[in-house]
C-alpha cells in the first residue's frame, strides 16, 4: 500500500476517490483515524475494523466514485469539509448503478502533518 497524500484536507477527498476507485480496501481504511465514525442508513460504524468491514462490502461491487470539495470550514487541527460525490457501476443484476450525494466530514491533522478522518458523513441529506 502507497502512502496516500493527505497533507491537506481536500488532498483527503481526492486520496479517498484514488483508493476507492483501484478498490484498494486498505487504503481507503487508512485514511480514518482508528477512532474514526461513519454514519451509515443503519447507524454508526466505529473504529476501523468495522469501517473496513462496511467499505469491504462497498468496495465489492467494483464501483467507481467521483468525489468534489465543495467547502471548508477550519478550527485549529480540525477542519469540515463539505462535498459531493457520485458513483458509477454495474451491479449484481448487470444494471447500471449511478448514485449521487452529499457529504460531509470532519478531519483532523495529524502531529505527522497528515490529515485523517474523524466523523464521516457520507450521505447527508440534501433537503
Amino acid at each position: 500500500m502507497d502512502r496516500l497524500i493527505t497533507e491537506s484536507p481536500e488532498q483527503l477527498h481526492r486520496a479517498f476517490q484514488d483508493a476507492f476507485n483501484r478498490h484498494d480496501l486498505e487504503s481507503v481504511v487508512a485514511l480514518y483515524e482508528p477512532g474514526a465514525v461513519l454514519a451509515s442508513s443503519d447507524g454508526p460504524v466505529e473504529g476501523t475494523d468495522a469501517i473496513r468491514r462496511w467499505y469491504g462490502r462497498s468496495l465489492a461491487l467494483r464501483t467507481t466514485i467521483e468525489v468534489q470539495t465543495l467547502g471548508m470550514n477550519f478550527a485549529g487541527d480540525l477542519a469540515m469539509l463539505h462535498g459531493r460525490w457520485i458513483l458509477h457501476g454495474i451491479g449484481p443484476d448487470g444494471r447500471q448503478i449511478r448514485r449521487e450525494g452529499r457529504n460531509t466530514e470532519t478531519v483532523r491533522k495529524q502531529p505527522d502533518g497528515r490529515w485523517l478522518f474523524v466523523i464521516d458523513n457520507p450521505s447527508v441529506p440534501q433537503h
